[in-house]
């Protein structure tokens, strides 16, 4: 592996969203992860076609199994970082939770995600990313005037609230232990980070800059420059211009700088967006792009998931890359010294437990398997 976490030893305890996309993240930027998975993978396991579980080694372990949780023991006295996405109290049970990690290696940061935190009244129950983000309030601002809130995939919460604070969170308390020699439980909620990422929705609101109605508001379709309008072919283009010269450039690239109404007149909004949207109709999003191509109007298309990787743009820095016949995000972000690059593809459970075990210092890996601690998938 490359990168700059090159040398930095994880221990990934195998979930789906948030946990696989946090350690996927790690290993992009160079970490050595070790995914334990249960025997025969999990209920949504998608195997070689799963992106989200590229860059490490899949180790199958039967945690029912009475010599399981020792398994996961000695690899984590090994690790720097251990992550599991349990609900509370099931690791514990496994006889893998923090207490019985961090005492096998005092150093270790252990990294728990989780919907609705280790503690509080939710903490028990099951969830999703549409529940965590409905009671933080940011489901709620997302979507059209007089609709209702619209879902914004799985991205703002179980991704973006997750998973990304749950990296912040281990590479903190890894600078930190760096220093006093003593690890620590990193607890990652959705619902911490998905509050934390609206911070500018409460700064708005606390200096009256928003309603809380939908779409009434800057940025969320309320402004007539800040939406996404129909074309000719019945594509769409994203508008952006909030700035005033942005603004400007946008009426002027649309040929209605003379007759719009001004940019903020919030009583003319309604006849100023009848106006763009009629304008944008008129065209295809083809000649649109082209039309705005190297403008400051913020202006661009809307592209599929699979039109994403032809873009000029992306395509020339390589944001998309195919590789093993799978069309995946590069590692993000970019170093300047210690690039990050793509490791190994993804794979089924427990692809490489004899290798894997036997490169993190097992020498009774044939036993391991004989008895059926660990599994080596076929194939």
């Amino acid at each position: 592996m490359t990168g700059p976490l090159q040398g930095l030893k994880v221990v990934e305890i195998a979930g789906i969203g948030p946990g696989p996309f946090a350690a996927m993240l790690l290993a992009d930027l160079g970490a050595e992860v070790v995914r334990v998975d249960r025997p025969g993978g999990g209920g949504l396991s998608l195997g070689d076609k799963d992106v989200l579980n590229r860059g490490r080694r899949s180790v199958a372990v039967d945690l029912k199994h009475p010599g399981g949780a020792e398994v996961v023991l000695r690899l984590a006295e090994q690790a720097d970082v251990l992550i599991e996405g349990y609900r509370p109290g099931v690791a514990e049970r496994l006889g893998i939770g923090p207490e019985a990690c961090l005492a096998r290696n005092p150093k270790l940061v252990y990294g728990r995600m989780t919907g609705w935190g280790q503690d509080g009244p939710l903490a028990p129950t099951a969830g999703h990313d549409i529940a965590y983000i409905a009671v933080t309030g940011t489901l709620h601002a997302i979507g059209r005037a007089g609709g209702p809130p619209q879902v914004p995939l799985n991205l703002v919460g179980d991704f973006g609230g997750g998973s990304m604070y749950l990296v912040a969170g281990i590479l903190a308390a890894l600078w930190e232990a760096a220093r006093s020699g003593r690890g620590q439980v990193v607890d990652a909620a959705i619902v911490d980070g998905t509050a934390h990422l609206s911070a500018i929705l409460h700064g708005f609101v606390s200096l009256g800059l928003w309603r809380d109605r939908r779409g009434t508001n800057l940025l969320d379709t309320g402004a007539p420059y800040y939406d996404v309008y129909e074309t000719a072919d019945g594509e769409y283009m994203a508008v952006g211009a909030i700035e005033p010269q942005f603004f400007a450039e946008l009426m002027r690239r649309l040929g209605i700088a003379e007759r719009a109404p001004e940019q903020n007149d919030r009583e003319r909004w309604p006849e100023l967006r009848a106006l763009i949207a009629e304008v944008f109709r008129t065209r295809t999003r083809a000649e649109w792009t082209e039309a705005f191509d190297g403008s400051d109007a913020c202006v661009a298309p809307v592209l599929s998931a699979k039109e994403a990787a032809a873009h000029p743009h992306l395509a020339a820095r390589g944001t998309l890359v195919e590789r093993d016949g799978l069309t995946q995000p590069a590692p993000a972000p970019r170093f300047s010294r210690t690039s990050a690059e793509l490791g190994l593809p993804p794979c089924g459970a427990g692809a490489h437990t004899r290798e894997a075990l036997a490169a993190w210092g097992f020498g009774d890996v044939e036993a391991l398997v004989a008895a059926g601690v660990v599994v080596q998938a076929e194939g």
